[in-house]
């Protein structure tokens, strides 16, 4: 038996979607790119929903649509996947890490405000494993400050903060769609906003910075006519993952209250197990529990974790903080700390945590858990 610590959840209404689209006239910018788009904007409440190839994809164009370029500062997390900063870098800007909350696992406002410069030009907070971050906090420093909010929520779709669904916040917000985040077309990602002007830059930036639009035309040669406006990416995602996303979004209400009873599941196997840490959620914060992260003691982590691995559970480690990796130590970053996210790196483990995962395995997962402690 191999438990992953994620993994996706298709049914046969999935797999029919994807058929009749392959049955159909369009594999690729037909219909059910839109009706997806349409779908997941309505339920997040955005106005506008731009569907891309990935959620790096998704990132990038936000940065992009948000004016970033040389010179300029984007503050993020450095308890993230790569994607989250690396965005900043590919519009020649620079990320700068604020230290994590200890409590929440998520970028500390406080530390957002000691990292403001002349530079920064946004802040990129990541609703890390599905708990929001302190959006009202964050959007009140962005607004003192004239900064641009871009939510990487590719851990949240269907999550939730003071009764707001994720994606209704801030001038933009990025999910992703990979096999294992809440909802999955294969690879794939998206932008929300409620401004029509980043909305018509989004889509610019999306395929090749061309449009059709006969309202955007400098000129009109004819029906056939369209031009370049800006240097923008094939960033565009095919109907067949958007008919699985359409499909797959009929069920995501049902996938977090699956993800949230294994996560009370494990909070009540492990509320008095000494050498674990569970996560706590924030008052008004409801999670996606995209993620569920324990801490051990970190002269042991690495033993437990070839031990759970041994034992055939897929355990996992997110993330390591961005700033370690070889590229960004080369890179101008060698002497960048924070304590509070070197020490969580140290400590935590990704314990499987999906909409199929089962009791029985569930069970077991404790009870590896429990013995090898």
């Amino acid at each position: 038996m191999y438990i992953p610590y994620g993994r996706q959840t298709i049914d046969e209404s999935d797999i029919q979607a994807v058929v009749d689209v392959l049955r159909s006239d369009y594999l690729t910018t037909g219909p059910k790119v839109s009706e997806f788009e349409k779908k997941a904007a309505d339920y997040v409440g955005a106005n506008y929903a731009v569907a891309v190839c990935n959620g790096t994809a998704a990132l990038h164009i936000a940065c992009l649509a948000a004016g970033i370029g040389p010179g300029d500062e984007v503050i993020t997390t450095p308890i993230t996947f790569a994607a989250s900063a690396n965005c900043a870098l590919y519009c020649g800007a620079v990320p700068v890490f604020a230290d994590i909350d200890p409590v929440t696992y998520n970028i500390d406002p406080k530390e957002i405000e000691k990292c403001i410069t002349p530079k920064t030009k946004a802040i990129i907070p990541v609703h890390y494993t599905g708990q929001p971050c302190d959006m009202d906090v964050i959007t009140q420093i962005a607004q003192k400050h004239n900064l641009v909010v871009i939510e990487d929520a590719a851990h949240a779709m269907g999550a939730s903060y003071q009764n707001r669904k994720i994606g209704s916040l801030s001038e933009m917000t990025c999910f992703s769609f990979h096999p294992v985040k809440p909802i999955t077309t294969g690879e794939g990602g998206m932008v929300v906003t409620q401004d029509e002007e980043l909305y018509r830059r989004l889509l610019l930036f999306r395929s090749h910075g061309i449009t059709r639009e006969e309202d955007l035309l400098t000129e009109n040669q004819g029906p056939w006519y369209y031009q370049q406006q800006l240097l923008g990416y094939n960033y565009r995602i095919t109907d067949i993952s958007c008919a699985l996303g359409s499909s797959q979004m009929d069920k995501l209400d049902d996938f977090i209250e699956k993800r949230k009873a294994i996560a009370k599941r494990y909070d009540a196997a492990f509320a008095d197990v000494e050498g674990i840490q569970i996560p706590e959620q924030q008052p008004g914060c409801d999670s996606g529990w995209h993620l569920y992260m324990i801490q051990v003691p970190k002269c042991r982590r690495r033993e437990i974790f070839e031990g759970l691995r041994a034992a055939g559970i897929g355990v996992n480690v997110h993330y390591i903080p961005v700033y370690q990796h070889p590229y960004y130590q080369e890179h101008g970053y060698a002497e960048v700390h924070c304590p509070h996210a070197e020490d969580f790196y140290q400590r935590a483990i990704s314990l499987p945590i999906y909409p199929g995962l089962t009791q029985e395995q569930q069970d077991y997962v404790v009870e590896q858990v429990k013995k090898i402690l």
